[in-house]
């Protein structure tokens, strides 16, 4: 499309149209980072790295999004990893309130789709709920557990779990005084979650949205399941070895060894679901999953700032419970891309690879396809609907989501 002459004075290297694929052209690619993203750019067939300000692709960083994306005069063909505002999904406090600013807004429309927004424990954001919370922390029974996360912590840092509201205390007095006070969310905790040798998991799985006006969303059919260090117990609220799943958290346990894998394969967990309860109930289960991940874009569809420019993979993190059921713990807008053992590099170089394919700066797609490598088109203006193959006879086909979770292999994309 046309844009302004402001915006169109690069001298870039044309790319190529679609179909018209030229062996001369060269893609440009900037990129900061020494992990497996740049392994996968290095080695893509006809992109090449440059330091200067002249690019097609560019693997930004936070502070260059905030600092020069918009003094950035893009091209029409580049193309940079983070939407401008992303932090309305991808930070705690705003996904919360941007949740629950949807389930209000349904509530009042007494829309039946509000049945479908129940993936987010009841959560505050402190402290500026605090006293809405201490109303309702009283109207729960006294061995509920809380969890507390600072709005912008990783790896796991910050985050407790208390019983009692005199366990907050403390925090109250030293980080809600003064203006600079860190925000935290402060959530029911999921107490009965699926275990697996006793130990609690949750799940990473990666969403590539490339616009949110269409909405378009594709999820990778690979990522992984971490384990906790120790066994699960609700006895000890104070031992994250126990309760959390980070692998940073993992790493300073006395006992930690890295070959007692604490990782297991997406296809490996579903295959484990599978030999446990019906392929029906894995199939509901993934049903389930697909709607947690729709919704929660829906939630900041309309706040998210568009931009051709722009795309983003993020890393989602669901827990689920004793029933199956999805929880939706964070979006991560940098997922780790460095690689603790040879199948997580192996994982996320496909994963990175196949994000390639669907960004197609080499003009090569069709722009057609529901199936690019290991991610699945989840949903374009609206959820990509499938036919496969039932149980019934007489009824040879059912609907499915277009989602085939822990299904990858090698194989020429449709």
């Amino acid at each position: 499309s046309d844009l302004p002459s402001n915006r169109r004075d690069r001298s870039l290297p044309p790319l190529p149209f679609r179909n018209q694929i030229s062996s001369s052209t060269r893609i440009l690619f900037k990129c900061t980072l020494s992990n497996t993203i740049l392994d996968v750019l290095s080695r893509r067939v006809g992109w090449e790295q440059t330091t200067g300000e002249e690019w097609h692709f560019h693997w930004a960083t936070r502070e260059w999004m905030s600092t020069s994306f918009d003094r950035y005069k893009f091209t029409s063909r580049q193309l940079v990893n983070h939407f401008r505002n992303d932090f309305e999904l991808t930070r705690k406090d705003n996904l919360v309130k941007n949740y629950k600013k949807m389930r209000r807004a349904l509530e009042k429309n007494k829309s039946k789709e509000l049945s479908k927004y129940s993936f987010i424990p009841a959560s505050y954001v402190l402290p500026s709920e605090y006293h809405i919370f201490v109303e309702e922390f009283k109207k729960y029974p006294d061995n509920t557990i809380w969890i507390m996360k600072p709005v912008a912590g990783a790896q796991g840092r910050g985050i407790f779990l208390f019983r009692r509201l005199k366990h907050i205390q403390e925090w109250k007095k030293k980080d809600v005084t003064g203006c600079d006070a860190q925000p935290y969310v402060v959530q029911s905790y999921v107490a009965r979650p699926y275990l697996i040798g006793g130990k609690k998991f949750d799940v990473r799985i990666y969403v590539l949205v490339t616009s949110f006006r269409p909405l378009t969303a594709w999820v990778h059919r690979e990522g992984f399941a971490r384990f906790s260090h120790s066994r699960y117990s609700t006895e000890s609220v104070e031992d994250a070895f126990v309760h959390l799943t980070n692998v940073a958290i993992a790493k300073t346990a006395p006992d930690y060894d890295p070959e007692k894998g604490l990782k297991w394969s997406l296809n490996r967990l579903i295959r484990f679901y599978e030999s446990t309860f019906s392929k029906q109930r894995v199939q509901d289960m993934i049903t389930d999953l697909s709607n947690l991940i729709v919704n929660s874009l829906r939630c900041v569809e309309s706040l998210i700032i568009q931009d051709s420019h722009c795309f983003e993979l993020y890393g989602y993190d669901v827990l689920f419970d004793e029933d199956l059921k999805p929880w939706l713990l964070e979006v991560n807008a940098s997922p780790s891309l460095t690689a603790s053992s040879q199948d997580d590099y192996r994982l996320k170089y496909r994963v990175l690879s196949h994000m390639l394919d669907i960004l197609d700066l080499e003009g090569k797609r069709e722009g057609t396809e529901h199936h690019v490598g290991g991610f699945d088109l989840l949903i374009n203006k609206g959820v990509i609907v499938e036919r496969t193959r039932g149980p019934d006879p007489h009824n040879c086909f059912v609907p499915s989501v277009n989602l085939r979770l822990g299904e990858y292999h090698e194989s020429k994309s449709k």
